[in-house]
Protein backbone atom coordinates (compact mmCIF):
# COMPACT_ATOMS: atom_id res chain seq x y z
CA UNK A 1 0.00 0.00 0.00
CA UNK A 2 1.27 3.43 -1.64
CA UNK A 3 1.39 6.46 0.79
CA UNK A 4 -0.94 8.05 -1.14
CA UNK A 5 -3.49 5.46 -0.68
CA UNK A 6 -3.54 6.73 2.89
CA UNK A 7 -3.78 10.45 2.22
CA UNK A 8 -7.29 11.60 1.24
CA UNK A 9 -7.15 14.88 -0.83
CA UNK A 10 -10.78 16.31 -1.25
CA UNK A 11 -11.81 19.42 -3.49
CA UNK A 12 -13.68 22.51 -1.68
CA UNK A 13 -14.97 25.98 -2.58
CA UNK A 14 -15.83 29.20 -0.15
CA UNK A 15 -19.32 29.74 -0.95
CA UNK A 16 -20.09 33.38 -0.74
CA UNK A 17 -23.24 32.68 1.73
CA UNK A 18 -20.67 30.63 3.88
CA UNK A 19 -18.20 33.46 4.02
CA UNK A 20 -18.13 36.95 6.92
CA UNK A 21 -18.61 40.07 6.84
CA UNK A 22 -15.06 40.35 5.79
CA UNK A 23 -15.69 37.61 2.74
CA UNK A 24 -13.82 34.96 4.28
CA UNK A 25 -15.17 31.19 5.40
CA UNK A 26 -16.66 31.14 8.72
CA UNK A 27 -14.48 28.56 10.72
CA UNK A 28 -17.21 26.70 11.43
CA UNK A 29 -17.96 25.88 7.49
CA UNK A 30 -14.04 25.53 7.19
CA UNK A 31 -14.53 22.73 10.11
CA UNK A 32 -17.61 21.37 8.33
CA UNK A 33 -15.46 20.48 5.37
CA UNK A 34 -13.12 18.91 7.28
CA UNK A 35 -15.32 16.77 9.08
CA UNK A 36 -16.64 15.86 5.34
CA UNK A 37 -13.11 15.09 4.18
CA UNK A 38 -12.65 12.61 7.29
CA UNK A 39 -15.92 11.13 6.47
CA UNK A 40 -14.85 11.27 2.67
CA UNK A 41 -11.53 9.38 3.72
CA UNK A 42 -13.06 6.82 5.85
CA UNK A 43 -16.05 5.56 3.53
CA UNK A 44 -13.56 5.26 0.83
CA UNK A 45 -11.26 3.01 3.04
CA UNK A 46 -14.61 0.89 4.42
CA UNK A 47 -14.39 2.39 7.80
CA UNK A 48 -17.13 5.61 7.65
CA UNK A 49 -19.69 6.00 8.85
CA UNK A 50 -22.34 4.71 6.43
CA UNK A 51 -20.42 1.00 7.31
CA UNK A 52 -20.28 1.87 11.11
CA UNK A 53 -24.37 2.65 11.10
CA UNK A 54 -24.79 -0.74 9.54
CA UNK A 55 -22.92 -2.80 13.27
CA UNK A 56 -24.65 0.12 15.50
CA UNK A 57 -21.25 1.99 15.83
CA UNK A 58 -20.44 5.01 14.81
CA UNK A 59 -17.35 7.97 15.35
CA UNK A 60 -17.74 10.71 17.85
CA UNK A 61 -15.14 13.44 17.81
CA UNK A 62 -13.40 14.16 20.92
CA UNK A 63 -11.11 16.98 20.44
CA UNK A 64 -10.28 19.51 17.56
CA UNK A 65 -7.55 21.96 17.10
CA UNK A 66 -7.12 24.15 13.93
CA UNK A 67 -4.33 26.34 13.10
CA UNK A 68 -4.37 28.79 10.39
CA UNK A 69 -2.13 31.50 8.35
CA UNK A 70 -4.50 32.61 6.41
CA UNK A 71 -8.57 31.83 5.84
CA UNK A 72 -9.51 31.50 2.65
CA UNK A 73 -11.89 34.24 0.84
CA UNK A 74 -15.18 33.64 -1.18
CA UNK A 75 -14.55 31.87 -4.30
CA UNK A 76 -11.09 30.31 -3.20
CA UNK A 77 -10.97 26.80 -4.47
CA UNK A 78 -9.32 24.67 -1.97
CA UNK A 79 -8.07 20.59 -1.38
CA UNK A 80 -8.50 19.18 2.33
CA UNK A 81 -5.91 16.66 2.51
CA UNK A 82 -6.41 14.06 6.04
CA UNK A 83 -4.93 11.11 7.22
CA UNK A 84 -4.70 8.91 10.30
CA UNK A 85 -1.50 9.87 12.39
CA UNK A 86 -1.88 6.88 14.66
CA UNK A 87 -4.78 4.17 15.88
CA UNK A 88 -5.08 2.66 19.45
CA UNK A 89 -8.15 0.74 21.17
CA UNK A 90 -10.26 3.47 21.85
CA UNK A 91 -9.17 6.61 19.90
CA UNK A 92 -7.86 7.52 16.71
CA UNK A 93 -5.82 10.56 15.74
CA UNK A 94 -6.46 11.99 12.22
CA UNK A 95 -4.73 15.28 10.57
CA UNK A 96 -5.61 17.69 8.42
CA UNK A 97 -4.10 20.07 5.65
CA UNK A 98 -5.69 23.04 4.01
CA UNK A 99 -4.04 24.00 0.84
CA UNK A 100 -5.27 26.48 -1.70
CA UNK A 101 -6.11 24.94 -5.12
CA UNK A 102 -4.44 27.66 -7.85
CA UNK A 103 -1.50 28.61 -5.86
CA UNK A 104 -0.46 25.87 -3.05
CA UNK A 105 -0.34 28.11 -0.46
CA UNK A 106 -0.82 26.12 2.86
CA UNK A 107 -4.05 27.89 4.49
CA UNK A 108 -3.22 26.01 7.54
CA UNK A 109 -3.43 22.37 9.81
CA UNK A 110 -6.05 20.42 11.76
CA UNK A 111 -5.33 17.43 14.41
CA UNK A 112 -8.39 15.53 15.24
CA UNK A 113 -9.08 12.64 18.39
CA UNK A 114 -11.38 10.07 17.54
CA UNK A 115 -13.42 7.75 19.57
CA UNK A 116 -15.80 5.00 18.29
CA UNK A 117 -19.39 4.70 20.36
CA UNK A 118 -21.69 1.94 20.31
CA UNK A 119 -25.13 3.34 19.30
CA UNK A 120 -27.15 1.24 21.61
CA UNK A 121 -25.08 1.56 24.77
CA UNK A 122 -23.53 4.92 23.90
CA UNK A 123 -20.17 3.24 25.21
CA UNK A 124 -16.93 3.23 23.63
CA UNK A 125 -16.16 0.61 21.05
CA UNK A 126 -12.76 -1.07 20.22
CA UNK A 127 -11.65 0.60 17.16
CA UNK A 128 -8.62 -2.16 16.24
CA UNK A 129 -11.54 -5.19 16.27
CA UNK A 130 -13.49 -3.19 13.36
CA UNK A 131 -12.64 -5.52 10.10
CA UNK A 132 -9.92 -6.95 11.86
CA UNK A 133 -8.35 -3.76 12.72
CA UNK A 134 -8.22 -2.54 9.43
CA UNK A 135 -7.94 1.02 10.09
CA UNK A 136 -4.49 0.73 11.25
CA UNK A 137 -3.27 -0.66 7.75
CA UNK A 138 -3.54 2.91 6.90
CA UNK A 139 -1.99 4.65 9.51
CA UNK A 140 0.20 7.22 7.26
CA UNK A 141 3.61 7.60 9.25
CA UNK A 142 5.25 9.86 7.12
CA UNK A 143 2.87 13.07 7.26
CA UNK A 144 4.02 15.85 9.31
CA UNK A 145 1.68 18.08 10.95
CA UNK A 146 3.30 20.68 12.13
CA UNK A 147 0.87 22.13 14.64
CA UNK A 148 1.08 21.65 18.60
CA UNK A 149 -1.18 18.55 19.64
CA UNK A 150 -4.23 20.34 21.48
CA UNK A 151 -3.50 21.19 25.19
CA UNK A 152 -5.46 21.42 27.97
CA UNK A 153 -8.20 24.08 28.24
CA UNK A 154 -7.75 25.62 31.62
CA UNK A 155 -10.59 28.08 32.72
CA UNK A 156 -11.09 29.16 36.47
CA UNK A 157 -14.34 28.22 38.39
CA UNK A 158 -15.14 31.54 39.05
CA UNK A 159 -15.73 32.85 35.44
CA UNK A 160 -18.63 34.74 34.55
CA UNK A 161 -21.88 33.36 32.54
CA UNK A 162 -21.47 35.91 29.55
CA UNK A 163 -24.26 34.17 26.95
CA UNK A 164 -26.57 31.12 27.00
CA UNK A 165 -28.99 29.50 24.18
CA UNK A 166 -31.15 26.64 23.86
CA UNK A 167 -29.85 23.57 21.85
CA UNK A 168 -32.76 23.44 19.05
CA UNK A 169 -32.91 20.74 15.93
CA UNK A 170 -30.45 23.41 13.58
CA UNK A 171 -27.97 22.48 16.37
CA UNK A 172 -28.62 18.46 16.92
CA UNK A 173 -26.95 16.36 14.35
CA UNK A 174 -27.52 12.49 13.21
CA UNK A 175 -26.43 11.01 16.11
CA UNK A 176 -28.69 13.15 18.40
CA UNK A 177 -26.77 15.41 20.17
CA UNK A 178 -25.42 18.87 19.17
CA UNK A 179 -23.44 18.91 16.35
CA UNK A 180 -20.34 19.40 17.03
CA UNK A 181 -19.20 22.35 14.82
CA UNK A 182 -22.33 24.30 16.36
CA UNK A 183 -20.41 24.90 19.60
CA UNK A 184 -17.77 26.25 17.51
CA UNK A 185 -20.08 28.92 15.79
CA UNK A 186 -22.11 29.12 19.13
CA UNK A 187 -18.42 30.55 20.78
CA UNK A 188 -17.05 32.57 18.14
CA UNK A 189 -20.88 34.43 18.34
CA UNK A 190 -19.90 35.29 22.16
CA UNK A 191 -17.15 37.74 20.26
CA UNK A 192 -18.70 41.13 19.00
CA UNK A 193 -18.78 42.23 15.40
CA UNK A 194 -16.49 44.72 15.57
CA UNK A 195 -14.05 42.46 17.32
CA UNK A 196 -14.43 40.29 14.37
CA UNK A 197 -13.75 42.55 12.44
CA UNK A 198 -10.34 43.65 13.87
CA UNK A 199 -9.11 40.56 15.13
CA UNK A 200 -8.10 37.31 13.15
CA UNK A 201 -8.19 33.58 14.31
CA UNK A 202 -5.00 32.05 14.87
CA UNK A 203 -6.03 28.86 16.91
CA UNK A 204 -9.27 27.38 17.74
CA UNK A 205 -9.09 24.06 20.17
CA UNK A 206 -12.10 22.07 21.29
CA UNK A 207 -12.20 19.24 23.98
CA UNK A 208 -15.80 17.48 24.00
CA UNK A 209 -16.73 16.45 27.74
CA UNK A 210 -20.51 15.37 27.24
CA UNK A 211 -23.34 14.88 24.68
CA UNK A 212 -25.75 17.89 24.65
CA UNK A 213 -29.17 17.38 23.45
CA UNK A 214 -32.53 19.07 21.93
CA UNK A 215 -34.13 21.36 24.65
CA UNK A 216 -30.83 21.59 26.86
CA UNK A 217 -29.95 25.44 27.67
CA UNK A 218 -26.17 25.78 26.49
CA UNK A 219 -24.23 28.57 29.03
CA UNK A 220 -21.15 29.69 27.92
CA UNK A 221 -18.60 31.00 30.17
CA UNK A 222 -15.56 32.99 29.24
CA UNK A 223 -12.15 33.62 30.49
CA UNK A 224 -9.76 36.43 28.76
CA UNK A 225 -6.09 35.21 29.05
CA UNK A 226 -4.92 37.93 27.90
CA UNK A 227 -3.20 38.82 24.64
CA UNK A 228 -6.55 37.62 22.55
CA UNK A 229 -6.04 34.45 24.04
CA UNK A 230 -9.61 33.45 25.13
CA UNK A 231 -11.01 30.25 27.16
CA UNK A 232 -14.31 28.97 26.93
CA UNK A 233 -16.61 26.57 28.84
CA UNK A 234 -20.01 25.43 27.58
CA UNK A 235 -22.61 23.74 30.25
CA UNK A 236 -25.93 22.10 29.13
CA UNK A 237 -29.05 20.29 31.19
CA UNK A 238 -31.66 22.30 32.82
CA UNK A 239 -32.12 25.60 33.78
CA UNK A 240 -30.81 26.18 37.16
CA UNK A 241 -27.27 26.86 38.38
CA UNK A 242 -26.93 23.95 40.45
CA UNK A 243 -28.04 21.29 37.46
CA UNK A 244 -25.32 21.86 34.99
CA UNK A 245 -22.88 19.36 33.32
CA UNK A 246 -19.83 20.21 31.57
CA UNK A 247 -19.97 19.87 27.73
CA UNK A 248 -16.97 21.01 26.07
CA UNK A 249 -14.00 23.25 26.75
CA UNK A 250 -12.22 25.84 23.96
CA UNK A 251 -9.11 27.68 23.55
CA UNK A 252 -9.24 30.60 21.26
CA UNK A 253 -6.12 32.91 20.20
CA UNK A 254 -7.08 36.04 18.32
CA UNK A 255 -4.34 38.18 16.30
CA UNK A 256 -5.03 41.73 15.12
CA UNK A 257 -5.54 42.31 11.32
Amino acid sequence: MGQMDKVGCYPFMADMFHCDCRKRLFLGHLGNRMLNAADFHANDRGFGIAYLNSINRSWVLSRLAIELEEMPKAYDRFHIYTWIESAMRYFTNRNFKMVDTDTGKVYGYGRSIWAMIDTQTRQPANILEMQGGVLADYVAKDMECPIDKGSRVRIDDEVQQVGQTMASYSDIDPNGHVNSVKYIEHVLDLFPLEWHSSHEIRRFEIAYVAEGHAGEILRFYRQDNGDGDFSVRVTGQGVSDADQRELCRCRIIFVKR
